[in-house]
């Protein structure tokens, strides 16, 4: 297989993610956030099972400090991450939310720089700078009134929380995904955050009890295998091949899946200030990701 292959892997990726924000959106009325995102982690930790039972083999004994990893992981990333992710997309439309979740691995890097002292380049400052002014544009509609008042909508801010969960994610995950398998390392925080997640979903059932229909079940599906599983095994095999740095370049292809899922499926077209916040956040976000790795990765596979 050629390089074509490997930028496919990490587009399907980045694609699976769009349809995951607009259906996150699309069900917005039909299904509470704590009960789609334990829906999701639910879904995901019965097919990481499966997966590794196939596999087979053992693993070693996580070490306590591992155990908090896992445990932050899971606390941020499948719980903090997708419940604030699909309750911003109850008042905020799909497009806005793919293009600010396209601030992610900035927010990554800067708090990577923040926590655990990674070194941060001349590039990733001024990318910085150029993204955080396109989130600007997008909260703030294009009014500078507005963002001097901090008149954001509501469902943005929770969208940028969404994004600094992720980025706490990946920085607890660093470490840990040197020493254990990632497939292995996915699978454990997601299903101790879908334990987590059950609770709170049960109480928000009571009140608010899911509007099912064929769609809805057929939408939850998707985003538990599609998402949550299969997104993540292509996210790897791209990282495998490209490399960190080369492979999260492409996770800023997401607001502009997520722009033309939502064009077609929801009708949402963006406006001017959409259009030229989402310039400025995807380049800045290029500008600090490209580059990033001198050499190529071993291409051992660390899925399992």
């Amino acid at each position: 297989m050629g390089r074509w292959t490997d930028y496919l892997f990490v587009n399907a990726a980045t694609l699976l993610w769009a349809g995951n924000v607009v259906l996150g959106r699309a069900l917005r009325e039909a299904v509470g956030p704590w009960t789609l995102a334990a829906a999701r982690g639910v879904i995901a930790s019965v097919l990481f099972a499966a997966l590794l039972w196939r596999r087979g083999g053992t693993h070693q004994p996580l070490r306590p400090a591992d155990r908090w990893l896992v445990a932050a992981m899971a606390l941020s990333g499948v719980v903090g991450f997708q419940v604030l992710l699909y309750a911003g997309l109850r008042s905020t439309t799909a497009v806005n939310a793919g293009l600010v979740n396209a601030a992610g691995p900035l927010a990554t890097v800067l708090l990577a720089r923040m926590l655990v002292g990674t070194p941060l380049a001349r590039r990733h400052v001024v990318g910085a700078v150029v993204s955080l002014v396109g989130v600007a544009v997008i909260l703030s509609q294009g009014s500078w009134q507005t963002l001097a008042r901090l008149r954001f909508n509501p469902g943005d801010v929770l969208v940028l929380g969404a994004v600094i969960c992720w980025a706490l994610y990946s920085i607890a995950g660093r470490k840990l995904l040197e020493r254990h398998p990632t497939v292995w390392v996915t699978a454990t925080s997601t299903v101790l955050g879908a334990l987590v997640l059950v609770g709170p979903a049960g109480w928000e059932w009571t009140r608010t009890p899911p509007a099912w229909s064929p769609g809805v079940v057929a939408a939850l599906l998707y985003i538990g295998a599609g998402p949550s599983f299969l997104a993540f095994l292509a996210w790897n095999e791209g990282v495998r091949r490209l490399g960190p740095s080369g492979a999260m370049a492409f996770y800023n292809t997401l607001p502009l899946y997520a722009g033309l899922v939502a064009a077609v499926a929801l009708g949402e077209l963006p406006g001017p200030a959409q259009w030229a916040g989402g310039v400025l956040v995807v380049g800045g976000c290029l500008l600090a990701a490209v580059g990033s790795d001198r050499t190529r990765p071993s291409r051992r596979s660390r899925l399992a």
